[in-house]
């Protein structure tokens, strides 16, 4: 049964950017924040929407290791390049911005391709692959993040959950979006199973004794602590291929740090020698690739669409009704929540509570 409480898009739109705007994030950027926000929850990705607005977003400013004024600095460009510095300020707000560049270049060039150092939380990633396919375009995203995956054979948490995300344009009426974690899961998931309550199941998380740990709360406390680690992507050691997971994740590091001579790994740990928080100084990059340049983009939308298809029509295992391409399920939600609106859970409507008692926004609330 379905408890959560469903409020408008328009309620929670006004409500961030109000919350955005009370500390200090220019209206205009508080806006993006806000919709990548919701992005989450339109592809039913609740573990990175309005659930994290307060906790990643809100509480992060007020700690002061993350500013609400994004100021970018462009340290270097070529005609298809460039490298910014978003010196702490709003993932979200220099991503969009560094996407919109990439997008720009690859419109005169064929490609494009942006990096950024010293960045904030940048939500959902397939946002901005989205950005680019809504061009016409293949979009590419990935960032590092706090230390929470243990390489192959380790049990210390050394790589982020680094996403590696793809946006591809298709003749089909959503896109083809991957955008998934290298690990097995993501610290944002187990943050979800905490506040609902649920255990994180077996196997997605590994102890400094080699063991699996199931406790969603005392999981994030470990991976803070660096008791606990998750496994990459594909499970802990080498018989289910857990070593893919770790070198694509490493990947994802080297090119949110090396392009942009950026922290890496135990640097973005989020706190000094002496436990205190300081800011997380994240490395993005982001990639555009013009279909137009190729063979053309309706040629290469519709063969996308072709293999999509095939792919769903194939042979379905024993039981099951569907096979599924990448995108489709968080369309298939979106048609089911744009007239219903977005859900809140318990605890990310006592958020809703608190933020808006805490800035005095004086909002009337819908639950």
């Amino acid at each position: 049964m379905d408890d959560r409480v469903y409020v408008s898009w328009e309620f929670i739109e006004d409500f961030m950017v109000s919350a955005f705007k009370n500390i200090g994030v220019p209206e205009n950027d508080a806006k993006i924040c806000a919709d990548i926000l919701m992005e989450s929850d339109r592809r039913g990705i609740e573990s990175h929407g309005v659930n994290r607005f307060k906790p990643i977003y809100i509480d992060r400013i007020n700690a002061g290791i993350q500013k609400p004024v994004t100021k970018i600095d462009v340290l270097r460009e070529t005609p298809t390049t460039a490298v910014f510095d978003a010196n702490d300020g709003m993932g979200m707000v220099v991503s969009y911005k560094a996407m919109q560049l990439a997008i720009e270049k690859a419109k005169k060039y064929g490609m494009g391709m942006v990096a950024v150092r010293n960045s904030t939380h940048y939500g959902i990633a397939g946002y901005y692959a989205t950005m680019a396919s809504k061009e016409g375009m293949i979009g590419i995203t990935g960032t590092n993040a706090r230390p929470s995956i243990a390489p192959t054979f380790g049990v210390e948490n050394m790589l982020g959950t680094n996403p590696l995300t793809f946006g591809i344009p298709t003749d089909e009426d959503f896109p083809f979006v991957l955008d998934c974690a290298t690990s097995i899961t993501q610290r944002g998931k187990i943050e979800y199973f905490a506040k609902t309550g649920k255990d994180t199941p077996s196997g997605m998380v590994v102890g400094r004794d080699g063991l699996p740990k199931t406790d969603s709360i005392q999981i994030l406390k470990d991976l803070v602590n660096n008791q606990a680690a998750l496994a990459p992507l594909g499970g802990i050691g080498e018989e289910l291929a857990g070593y893919k997971g770790y070198g694509y994740a490493t990947v994802v590091e080297i090119l949110s740090a090396a392009l942009q001579a950026g922290s890496f790994l135990k640097m973005l740990g989020g706190r000094d020698e002496s436990g205190n928080l300081t800011p997380y100084h994240l490395g993005h990059f982001f990639i555009a690739i013009d279909t137009e340049a190729f063979m053309g983009l309706e040629s290469f939308k519709k063969t996308a669409g072709d293999i999509l298809r095939d792919l769903r029509n194939s042979e379905k295992a024993p039981g099951e009704e569907k096979i599924f391409t990448a995108g489709e399920k968080e369309y298939l939600v979106w048609l089911e929540r744009k007239d219903k609106g977005v859900p809140l859970n318990e605890a990310c409507i006592d958020d809703i509570k608190k933020v808006n008692s805490m800035l005095n926004l004086n909002k009337k609330l819908p639950f």
